[in-house]
């Protein structure tokens, strides 16, 4: 079996995803983590996909890609969710000074660019960093920062599996986001969105 890889071609109006289960691609089209994903068929976790989203015209919207990511899903897969509020272990994300380092963007498509050990963020507002910490971490993030508006930044930190020679002395990701950006992550028990997933089919060989 291949490597999952998941690239988002913003700017380009496509979204590939390769050799993904359908719960991996359910995960990135809501911005969700995977204990954030109740129900579903025994094969949304094991049986893998390559899935490609092409919206009509270009564009640099990365929600906008996802909820087109969100219909392609419906149309190939039957999917059919819900949302529910549970209350479960999760990260709150929380202002550690009074002054983070965060740029204040200017009017823009919001883009999140991210690797297994970085983030390029423009335009994004908290809501959307914090989802976008949920699919790095084991437990969801919950926006506490109480700060409006969107925001340019950028954060590296080290893969928590990272070892041996290609290794780098790069921070947690716990410690990158108070070092870099002036905020934290605490854990504890919070109100949290979730997906139920009512029904799914296996496509058929194209």
């Amino acid at each position: 079996m291949g490597h999952t890889s998941i690239s988002l071609s913003s700017g380009h109006g496509r979204v590939t995803m390769t050799n993904v289960t359908l719960k991996r691609a359910v995960m990135s089209a809501y911005s969700l983590s995977p204990n954030q994903i109740f129900g579903g068929p025994s094969w949304l976790d094991s049986a893998n996909y390559d899935i490609v989203a092409k919206a009509s015209t270009p564009t640099d919207d990365d929600a906008l890609l996802m909820r087109m990511l969100q219909s392609l899903l419906a149309d190939r897969f039957k999917l059919v969710v819900h949302h529910e509020t549970r209350t479960m272990q999760a990260y709150s994300l929380e202002l550690l000074k009074q002054s983070p380092k965060l740029e204040k963007a200017d009017e823009g498509e919001d883009s999140v660019s991210v690797s297994n050990s970085s983030m390029d963020a423009k335009h994004v507002d908290m809501d959307r960093f914090a989802q976008s910490l949920s699919l790095q971490l084991d437990h969801p993030v919950v926006n506490h920062t109480g700060l409006k508006g969107a925001f340019n930044f950028k954060l590296q930190w080290e893969p928590e599996r990272a070892d041996g020679p290609g290794a780098t002395d790069r921070p947690s990701i716990f410690t990158a986001v108070q070092e870099q950006l002036g905020l934290r992550l605490r854990a504890g028990r919070n109100p949290v969105d979730t997906i139920v997933v009512d029904h799914a089919e296996q496509p058929g060989q194209n």
